[in-house]
């Protein structure tokens, strides 16, 4: 059984206000650096050890929060641990454009990092303060270069849209100058806006400018036509990348493997060793210091805990696959949870065909990509 590895470091200097993430904002000389490797060293010994033999690590994604703030070298114990057990294809860290130069990309390689994700979000000042962001125009361009400079990293970056005042010209030049400075994937977000959050709460009073539902979807295809133009493929609704620079974990996600999430906050799903069919979720709780005294006693931290059945798995395979340009092999989806995907659902699959929505090729369904932006909707009238 292959695995995705995410590992969740929840502190970041400042908590953005678009974020509903499970993360802490701290002066950074109080991260404990070393205590909280230990401690997902720990976990991640404890859950493999609890799954059938042959369960192996394949890909490694380190998000947050603010991974980038961990000192690399306790970083790189945890890498070390996980590549142990297993085989990786590749080990991701996810950066702010604040906590990242030559001298990490030098020994974030040594440890065996192989690929960073930039949240760049924007290369406009006017942009990143609205987003409540740390870094400037110049230090997101300049983290960029530093990142491809250091050779031996695939550099992605995110980017965000559908900001009030944003135009499409200044999203596509953005674009444009990042896929200019050698990055090979972007992963473009419309700002949504969560209960919760500082922008939930002022969207709420009615203090925060909108912009209306065409006119991101404007963007949206605007995006898309910036990147599909600089050779990037659209493999994902929300993902482009040069051939060969997909995200190999975000994949395995997509494609309804199981995964381990581990650290403080994390969300994992895994086979229940008595039926490999079904699964368990476990949401570790954000509380950082719980989670590092409990695993200091040899303990899992404390977490709530969801029985997945394979109808759901069924259901959330469709609703993950569906968003890719692959779509959903179902005869894999069908052997990996012993229900049969269209079982159920072969009149609503007709209905979606007859409207153009679905691509039904017998062995695969998907979605054509001009229909992307309705992709939740087609996928739940299938339910």
């Amino acid at each position: 059984m292959d695995l995705a590895i995410y590992v969740h470091f929840p502190w970041c200097l400042q908590r953005c206000p678009y974020c509903d993430f499970a993360t802490e904002a701290i002066n950074p000389a109080r991260i404990p650096h070393a205590r909280y490797a230990d401690a997902v060293v720990r976990e991640l010994s404890l859950r493999l050890d609890a799954l059938p033999p042959g369960a192996r690590a394949r890909t490694l994604f380190f998000g947050g929060g603010t991974p980038s703030l961990w000192n690399p070298a306790d970083l790189g114990r945890v890498v070390a641990a996980v590549a142990r057990r297993g085989e990786l294809d590749e080990v991701t860290v996810e950066c702010n454009p604040t906590s990242l130069d030559d001298d990490r990309c030098a020994r974030w390689k040594d440890v065996g990092v192989d690929r960073v994700s930039i949240g760049v979000q924007s290369l406009r000042d006017e942009h990143l303060r609205y987003l409540g962001r740390l870094h400037d125009a110049d230090g997101a361009a300049r983290a960029v270069r530093t990142a491809v400079r250091a050779g031996g990293l695939r550099v992605s970056a995110d980017v965000m849209f559908g900001m009030a005042e944003q135009s499409i010209d200044a999203l596509t030049e953005d674009l444009s100058s990042l896929l200019g400075d050698g990055v090979e994937h972007l992963s473009c977000y419309a700002l949504t806006i969560e209960s919760g959050t500082r922008f939930g709460e002022l969207a709420r009073k009615g203090r925060l400018p909108r912009l209306e539902d065409d006119r991101v979807a404007t963007m949206y295809e605007a995006v898309e036509r910036a990147c599909e133009g600089a050779g990037l493929g659209h493999y994902e609704v929300s993902n482009y990348a040069r051939p060969g620079a997909t995200s190999r974990h975000n994949e395995a996600y997509w494609s309804g493997e199981w995964y381990l999430g581990l650290g403080a906050g994390a969300v994992g799903c895994t086979a229940v060793p008595t039926d490999g069919r079904a699964g368990e979720r476990w949401r570790n709780q954000a509380d950082a210091a719980a989670y590092c005294d409990a695993l200091e006693r040899g303990e899992l931290p404390p977490r709530e805990t969801e029985a997945i059945a394979p109808e759901v798995r069924v259901q959330e395979g469709l609703m993950l696959g569906l968003r890719t340009a692959a779509g959903v092999d179902l005869a894999t989806l069908s052997a990996r949870t012993g229900v049969d995907p269209r079982a159920g659902r072969e009149a609503a699959a007709a209905r979606e065909v007859s409207r153009g929505n679905l691509v039904d090729e017998g062995a695969r369904w998907s979605i054509p990509r001009a229909r992307w932006l309705l992709a939740d909707d087609i996928v739940a009238r299938l339910f």
